[in-house]
């Protein structure tokens, strides 16, 4: 008798280990399942909104930019032009242009009226004086121009503007 005793306390261990490794396990999946189900509600859920609050409009996704190079005719990438200047001396610029838009269509009229584009261009840069394009506003002035410009002649040509802003990419003035 004393060896079934012995016995059934071995397995009442036995069945006592078992049953808190299930309990442990148990817990185990109701945390995981709570935390999966927290980062869920976290990440998909609905509105964060306080109840009584209009959501705010969401912006309209905007097309890719596109930037075309302004090339004159013989294909070189850049400007140079003689700057007036009221001290006698010869002054340059060389300017680097580049027109950005978010439509093919407008990138394709650029290319296609880029000899008029050039020339308009280099009539308004060789009319600029040396001393106003040393100051930031001179430049900010003749970047707004040649916005204009170009934005003239894309709505002549196409009927639309077309053109976000024209960037000068680099400037050398001596």
């Amino acid at each position: 008798m004393a060896e079934e005793q012995e016995t059934g306390a071995e397995g009442g261990e036995k069945k006592s280990s078992k049953l808190k490794l299930i309990i442990i396990a148990v817990l185990a999946l109701v945390v995981v399942g709570g935390g999966g189900a927290a980062a869920a509600l976290f990440f998909l859920g609905g509105d964060s909104e306080p109840a009584g609050e209009e959501a705010a409009p969401a912006e309209p996704v905007r097309a890719e930019a596109i930037y075309t190079k302004v090339r004159t005719m013989g294909g070189k990438p850049m400007f140079v032009v003689t700057l007036q200047s009221s001290d006698n001396r010869p002054h340059y610029m060389q300017l680097y242009v580049e027109a950005k838009s978010r439509d093919q269509a407008v990138a394709d009229a650029l290319t296609l009226h880029m000899p008029l584009i050039v020339s308009r261009l280099n009539n308004l840069y060789s009319t600029q004086d040396f001393r106003t394009l040393q100051t930031v506003e001179g430049k900010e002035a003749l970047l707004e121009s040649s916005t204009d410009l170009v934005r003239e002649i894309m709505q002549e040509k196409i009927g639309k503007p077309g053109v976000e802003t024209i960037l000068f990419t680099n400037m050398v003035m001596q």
